[in-house]
């Protein structure tokens, strides 16, 4: 009713009409793991532990330190990025506050040019004292720390220092030890509204506007304590699981653990993705406890420079996002090349011929794998999720059950616009219409073979609309990739009655 009294004639504009449905962002991982504060600690916007952090360029991932041995972050990233597209929600679970090993007072002597190398980068709570104990030096008088290298340097008696050239002395310090950070540290908790670890990734939509659709934890997930919270949070944020196995795992282990409930491969959860094996590739990585001294005494960083071992699912994932970008959501992880890995660190025997190779077995069993034969380069190979054999519903096409998650995220954010409105014939009508319209705009896309939405009275009796609730159908089908694919081949030898013929031979639709 008008909240004033009116003799005459008004217009009111009342918005009652479709509206544009977004769809959601598909090529977005969630990456948890551990990456070297200590290495960028001095520079500004430095992340905190558990804070998830929106990384979209090189620049963002130097955030979270270099390449260096025990963090899985920096590796992650790289092999993201190497695929050439694809944002990444990070969570760094590794706080050097809590992720130590303390060394106690042990004996340095300072070399010639009065320096001791304690071993170990990114040291904290560094003491030095006399030996025997009695005095205790003060930084920054006595001596200077350089807490990335791992180095106490002294300072000379004509600047002041009090440490004789020579001297041993004894050192207590604590160095970051990626190696203390546990499983439930990386599935994270929500305690007093703070949400860490996994659990931090249910706070994006409300931070940057979208969850992340692919979860990774490489290293972490070959562990099932791990990889069932991960399945778990997919099924709640409407993402993918991918879960590795440990390295060195044979073909013949990775299947029997399907067999395991106690193995992260033991799942059968429509939202992981079993990624095996794991891949070698050349790493240039930090090693923390390499680094030496020069002849002045100025420290150098050891590199590996040498072949390793990583998880396949930070190269999975960003295949993902990268396909995803350019030919869409709809299309399946399987038969993407894959860069950056030299091959996987067990032989595999990969033919699209062979129902008998292990590429083949591994996808018969529910398992992702890698493809490499003569010159195909080596691919993303398996279109199952974790879900099959046990399930025979179309959405164990991982690309079909990421459509769906796609289209019924999308419908239900933009169903925002119609919350609390009338109910009415004209409402009704304007919900479908977006719906479909929606719908159309996918099966132009390819992206849905065909579907519609629809309002069935039968399922929303007086009772219910009264109570004001309304139940809508939508009936779609993502299109399923192409696995098999099957020719009949026939000698038919009445085809010789046409040598030496002259005019050319029609044989159906094509010309001998």
């Amino acid at each position: 009713m008008p909240a004033s009294f009116l003799h005459g004639i008004e217009v009111i504009e009342v918005p009652n009409g479709p509206v544009p449905v977004t769809v959601v962002k598909s090529a977005v991982i969630g990456l948890v793991g551990t990456a070297p504060e200590w290495a960028v600690a001095s520079q500004p916007g430095i992340p905190a532990p558990n804070q998830p952090t929106l990384v979209s360029s090189a620049i963002d991932a130097a955030k979270f330190g270099p390449l260096t041995r025990g963090y899985t972050i920096p590796y992650a990233l790289a092999a993201i990025q190497g695929q050439g597209a694809g944002q990444v929600i990070v969570v760094n679970v590794f706080d050097p506050a809590v992720h130590f090993t303390s060394i106690g007072a042990t004996a340095f002597t300072f070399n010639t040019q009065g320096v001791i190398n304690l071993g170990h980068m990114g040291v904290s709570n560094v003491v030095v004292t006399s030996s025997p104990a009695g005095t205790t030096y003060s930084e920054g008088t006595d001596y200077t720390v350089d807490a990335i290298n791992g180095i106490i340097k002294m300072v000379a008696s004509e600047s002041g220092g009090s440490i004789a050239p020579g001297a041993t002395v004894l050192v207590s310090f604590r160095y970051a030890d990626p190696s203390k950070v546990t499983d439930s540290d990386v599935i994270g908790s929500v305690t007093g509204g703070v949400y860490s670890g996994l659990q931090a990734l249910q706070t994006t939509y409300g931070t940057l506007g979208f969850f992340a659709k692919i979860l990774i934890a490489p290293r972490f997930s070959q562990s099932a304590d791990v990889a069932t919270p991960m399945s778990t949070l997919a099924d709640k944020i409407r993402a993918m699981a991918l879960i590795d196995s440990p390295a060195s795992t044979s073909v013949a282990a990775a299947i029997a653990n399907r067999n395991d409930s106690q193995n992260a491969f033991g799942s059968s959860s429509k939202r992981a993705m079993l990624c095996f094996p794991q891949e070698t590739f050349f790493d240039a990585g930090i090693v923390p406890t390499g680094v030496t001294l020069d002849s002045s005494g100025a420290p150098v960083i050891a590199k590996l420079n040498a072949n390793a071992v990583g998880p396949y699912s930070q190269w999975v994932a960003g295949g993902m996002a990268a396909r995803d970008l350019a030919k869409g959501y709809w299309w399946s992880p399987s038969n993407t090349p894959v860069a950056g890995i030299l091959g996987p660190d067990i032989q595999l025997y990969a033919s699209i011929l062979d129902p008998a190779s292990d590429v083949n077995s591994l996808n018969a069993a529910g398992i992702v794998t890698v493809f490499n034969a003569f010159a195909t380069g080596l691919r993303v190979w398996g279109n199952r999720s974790a879900a099959y054999p046990s399930a025979a519903a179309a959405d164990n096409f991982i690309s079909v059950r990421r459509t769906m998650d796609v289209i019924e995220e999308s419908v239900e954010l933009a169903m925002l616009e119609f919350i609390d409105q009338p109910i009415s014939n004209a409402l009704i009508d304007a919900i479908l219409a977006s719906v479909n319209a929606f719908i159309r705009s996918l099966i132009q896309r390819g992206a849905l073979a065909a579907g519609a939405a629809s309002f069935d009275p039968a399922e929303n009796p007086p009772a219910q609309i009264a109570a004001g609730q309304l139940t809508f159908d939508i009936d779609v089908m993502p299109p399923p990739p192409a696995e098999r694919i099957t020719f009949k081949a026939f000698i038919d030898v009445t085809l010789l009655e046409h040598l030496g013929q002259t005019s050319p031979i029609t044989v159906d639709a094509g010309v001998l």
